[in-house]
This record gives structure tokens, sequence and C-alpha cells, in this order.
């Protein structure tokens, strides 16, 4: 099968040209170096005159919830929802039952990848055995081959001595940490937001700034110590940008990640719905601008979405007693292009935008490929593999969660005015998404 792809605006390594191009073999091929190429040759051809291609979107950090919790998402519906929303790869987190620290606890995970993944999905193994912050470590020499890094999201690691040994064992196998940051001994029972004006205004028990920070500094401390590649998930204070940022002017390998709800909202912005509950969670106006500086200036690497679909019923209780976590793979480029690209979030009539659409591509495809050795391609270019996604950055569309194939609807974006939409989804050169067609198995 060959199709021809015509007139689009493609994501070079110079920026955006306008380029033929034909996916034959699994392949992008620019037409200008093919000979002889007749309709004969060509199975489908698709007009692309004013839309863009680019490397399919990466996402570090998506919860697919199987096994164990399908009844919030399965590994199916939940690469539907990623192949809608232009992702061509991702990275599952451990948050699972049985945790994937052993291969028999990880083989039920890699059966169902294998069965119904559409795009291409990572597996994470955990740090520890029971995927818990603490206690005994996995069997991370065993889980290597099979897993893209480690991490215990959704559990910080409490114990100093624990999380060097896991480090030193990482790095011998080259492999990376992924630590979400939380220690524990900062937390009040109960905390459900930021520690800041809207928890105080409205009577909630807020998550403090330490919480995080403070396991961020001791984590670089580590990390340095022990030379292995670390990661920074889901940054949400000003104090971790900091630390980063000088962290890395000293030479430790450390990346980081945030995700698009902590760089366009703050705590001020929080409703009384369990929707505006995630953690961590969305912080001040400080931690914003710092979050925003970050990915300015290459302190942040990537952004991610932490797609974590719950219940209906588990997301109904309300600020205090919902689950932490809402869903983003089928909105995160639109909302983004629209609120970061085209409007600066802190100077919104100032018609200008925060960062430019090519910052953006490079923080959601090159930099997550590069960072964790994601197979695929980081620009068009000839030969490359073919996941690829095609964009109208014209199109202006209102969010409605009744639409997301993704089994969660809990999101910010419900009735929100977005800009740009995903027309095609490309893996592997096989078309999985159509705009007018949908999802494609």
């Amino acid at each position: 099968m060959s199709t021809l792809l015509k007139n689009a605006s493609i994501f070079t390594k110079q920026g955006f040209r306008k380029q033929d191009v034909l996916i034959s073999d699994h392949r992008v091929l620019f037409t200008d170096s093919i000979d002889n190429l007749t309709a004969d040759t060509i199975d489908t051809v698709y007009d692309l005159n004013g839309l863009f291609m680019i490397p399919g979107f990466v996402d570090v950090h998506v919860h697919l919830r199987e096994p164990g919790f399908s009844y919030k998402e399965t590994i199916r519906t939940g690469t539907d929802a990623a192949a809608h929303g232009g992702y061509t790869a991702v990275c599952a987190m451990p948050n699972l039952k049985p945790a994937p620290s052993s291969l028999a606890n990880l083989q039920p995970e890699l059966e169902a990848i294998r069965k119904d993944a559409l795009v291409h999905v990572y597996p994470y193994g955990t740090i520890t055995e029971q995927q818990t912050g603490r206690g005994a470590l996995g069997k991370m020499e065993e889980i290597a081959p099979y897993v893209i890094a480690y991490s215990d999201d959704g559990k910080g690691m409490q114990d100093e001595a624990s999380m060097r040994e896991a480090m030193q064992r990482a790095k011998r196998l080259d492999r990376m940490i992924v630590a979400h940051c939380e220690d524990e001994r900062e937390l009040v029972p109960g905390g459900c937001i930021h520690d800041g004006e809207y928890a105080r205004l409205h009577h909630h028990i807020g998550i403090n700034s330490a919480s995080e920070w403070k396991q961020v500094e001791r984590d670089v401390r580590l990390a340095a110590e022990t030379g292995v590649r670390y990661h920074v998930c889901h940054i949400s204070t000003k104090e971790s940008v900091d630390i980063i940022r000088e962290a890395k002017k000293d030479g430790t390998h450390v990346t980081g990640e945030t995700g698009p709800h902590y760089l366009m909202f703050t705590d001020m912005d929080l409703q009384e719905s369990g929707s505006w509950k995630m953690n961590p969670p969305i912080r001040s106006a400080e931690d914003r601008h710092a979050l925003l500086e970050g990915i300015k200036d290459g302190t942040i690497d990537c952004i991610i979405t932490d797609h974590a679909p719950h219940s209906a019923e588990e997301k109904s209780r309300g600020l205090d007693q919902a689950s932490f976590g809402i869903v983003g793979l089928e909105t995160c480029f639109p909302a983004l292009y629209r609120n970061l690209v085209l409007r600066d979030p802190e100077h919104p009539a100032s018609g200008k935008g925060a960062i430019t659409l090519e910052k953006l591509i490079e923080l959601m495809c090159v930099n997550p490929r590069q960072i964790f050795g994601i197979a695929g391609p980081q620009y068009i270019e000839d030969g490359v593999e073919a996941d690829l996604t095609i964009l109208d950055l014209d199109k202006v569309w209102t969010v409605d969660s009744t639409k997301f194939y993704s089994q969660g609807h809990s999101t910010l974006y419900d009735g929100m005015e977005v800009q740009g939409e995903v027309v095609k989804t490309f893996v592997g050169g096989r078309e999985v998404y159509d705009r007018e067609k949908g999802i494609e198995r």
C-alpha cells in the first residue's frame, strides 16, 4: 500500500516547508527523490493543501489502567484516544494491578498492548515491588528489556537510601528514573488543592509546594551522585523549576515535564468540581509564571498530559473527595495551540503567544523522543518512519467530552473553544484516525 500526501506544510529542522510525501513500506519518501512515480504505483492520494504535517505527538506520561482498573480505561480505549489526539506513541505509567515490578506481573500488560494497542505503547516498570514508594525494590534487572524506564508515579520515593539504590541499579541498566516527587512528611491528610489563596477562601485543606520541591531537591542531589538519567514528573512549583535549572547548569542528567493545565490556569481559576482535582495541584500565578519561563528557556523539556481517567462516580464527589486526575490526550494540542501559541495566558489581551508553534512541537514531539530514546521521526525527513500527524491549524472547535474515545470524561476544557484539529494520524504508515471516518482499526 502506498499513499501520496500532496501540498502539505511539513515540519523540518529548518522549519515548515511545502513538500509532497509518499508513504510506502512504512516510510516517508519525498516524491522528488523517487524515480518513475506514476498513478499505477499509488493506492491513495490526499491533497493536504493548507494543512500541516508533523511527527506524531509523544506522551511520556499516561495512565492506561489495564490491567487492574479497566473500568477506568483500557489499552484499546486509551490508545484510541491517543490516535484521536494525534499521538503515535505513549508511555504507560505502572499504576496497575498487579504492579509491573517483575516479568510475571508485567506480562498481562504486555499481552494487552500486543493485542489492543492502536499506537506504540511503552510500559514503565515500577521502582518498588508494590509501587508504593516504600519497601523492597522491584526486579529491575528482570524487566529492563521490556520497560521504557522505572517510576512509582502516584507515589514519591520516601526513603533516600532506597532511591539511591534504585538510581544505582537504573544507571547500570542504562534506564531512567522517572519520579513523582511528593514528600509525604509535608502533607496534611485530606489535602486536595494547592495550599494557596483559593484553599483559604473556600476552606479546603491544601497541598503545599514543599511536598514537591523538597523531593526534587533530594533526587537531583542523588542523580548527580549516581550519574543516572533522572526525569521529574509533572512539575508544578517555581522552586522545582529553579532547582532543575541549576542542576542542568551543573551538568546533572536531569530533565522534566509539565502539563497543559499547569501552564494555562492558576489556583484562582478553580471551581468546586472534581474535574479540577489532580496531583500535583494547579498552583499559584507565580508558579505558572515560572513554568512558562521554564519551557521557554529549556529548563522544562516536555509537555505531557498525565492522562488519568476515572469513572464518572469517582470524579463526581467534589474537590475534597474526588479521585485525583483528569484526561488530556484528546485536547492537549488544540488547548495549547489556542492558549499558548496564539495567546499568552499571562497577557491574554496582548495579541501575542507565549511560545511559537515550532517550540510546542519540540516540547510534544522532538524532545520526548530524544530524552526517552523512542523510535520514530523527530522531523519529517526523507526515509523516516511514517508516524505522522496531520493538523488543520485554522479549525476552531468546541470541546465536547461526550465525543471522547477515552472512557474518562473529566476534563477542564469541556465547552471551551480551542483551535487546531487533528485531521489524520498515521502509525507505521497505516492510517489509524481520520476526522471524517474516526478511528480505523
